[in-house]
């Protein structure tokens, strides 16, 4: 979830909340966060286990190898906003080797829909599939549809822009970045952040798979997979605290995992349109403490049927 680059123009933030107000609108006044405190409460917090795997896996949207079906896959996304419970089933399963992270995402969808084609198109209009890693002085923003376009982000919070050293670095040179101070949650305790909406994940590889026909509602679908794969080296300005990369066996990163839809369950279900593994409890994806705990492991995953 997150605003186009020129949803951060003053002009334009008009437009951009009466987008917003319909989705908005349906958290309760007791939900609201108050200024300076985080919206989700700690005890609703999802924990994942990443396993290790020992053979590098084929990027291609299918998750038919062994390991997929053999690892624990995570509990069903809830809604964003009222963590209840969704119309269709998704879920992620995450994997790990010396050289990538990987992601599997399984996503029921009657009716596949895409439209945009290219690369950091504004793809949140589609029904997307969305991830975002933090680390401790910025985050990553990934989002893909069912034609696998992708759309990326990288955000860095203001307060650590030169105490974290990303003001020497050419790719986040102050002239590269805009200013950003979230979706529906605006008074986030570190204050606002700095994105860099050209930024691209170094060696990322991404795969989609269809179960059924896009665009076609003439028949029903089952729906879509999606796969990727992340290079621990890429993963610098996500580790400016040192953590190791790859992970060490115990180590825990905060990812967040998500899919937002053009569509609503019919009422009376409090259906807003974004669904998640962890609720956030505001129209906000980009809440780190609100990320789902993910815990590395060295146990590998059995490669047998």
């Amino acid at each position: 979830m997150n605003p186009h680059p020129i949803a951060h123009r003053p002009a334009l933030r008009t437009a951009l909340s009466l987008l917003l107000a319909p989705c908005s609108m349906l958290v309760p006044s007791v939900l609201r966060a108050a200024p300076g405190t985080i919206p989700c409460p700690t005890n609703e917090i999802v924990h994942v286990t990443a396993h290790r795997i020992a053979t590098p896996l084929k990027i291609d949207g299918r998750l038919d190898e062994a390991v997929w079906t053999n690892a624990p896959a995570s509990s069903r996304y809830v809604d964003i906003l009222t963590g209840l419970p969704t119309i269709h089933d998704t879920r992620a399963t995450i994997l790990w080797d010396d050289e990538n992270l990987y992601f599997g995402i399984r996503v029921e969808e009657p009716f596949v829909h895409a439209n945009f084609t290219a690369n950091n198109s504004p793809i949140y209009y589609d029904n997307d599939v969305e991830m975002f890693i933090a680390g401790p002085d910025g985050y990553y923003e990934f989002e893909i549809n069912a034609y696998n376009t992708t759309y990326e982000v990288f955000f860095i919070w203001q307060e650590a822009y030169e105490r974290a050293g990303f003001a020497a670095a050419p790719e986040f040179a102050r002239k590269n970045l805009q200013g950003f101070n979230g979706v529906g949650f605006t008074t986030h305790p570190r204050g606002p952040r700095l994105g860099n909406f050209n930024w691209h994940f170094p060696g990322m590889r991404t795969a989609v798979h269809i179960d059924g026909t896009v665009n076609d509602d003439k028949d029903r679908d089952r729906g879509w997979t999606v796969e990727l794969a992340y290079p621990w080296k890429g993963m610098k300005w996500l580790a400016t605290d040192g953590r190791a990369l790859p992970p060490k066996n115990g180590d825990i990163w905060r990812i967040d995992l998500s899919r937002f839809n053009q569509y609503k369950e019919a009422p009376p279900a409090k259906d807003s349109g974004g669904w998640v593994l962890s609720p956030h409890r505001v129209w906000d994806s980009h809440v780190p403490e609100c990320f789902p705990i993910v815990h590395f492991t060295t146990n590998t995953v059995p490669t047998g049927r």
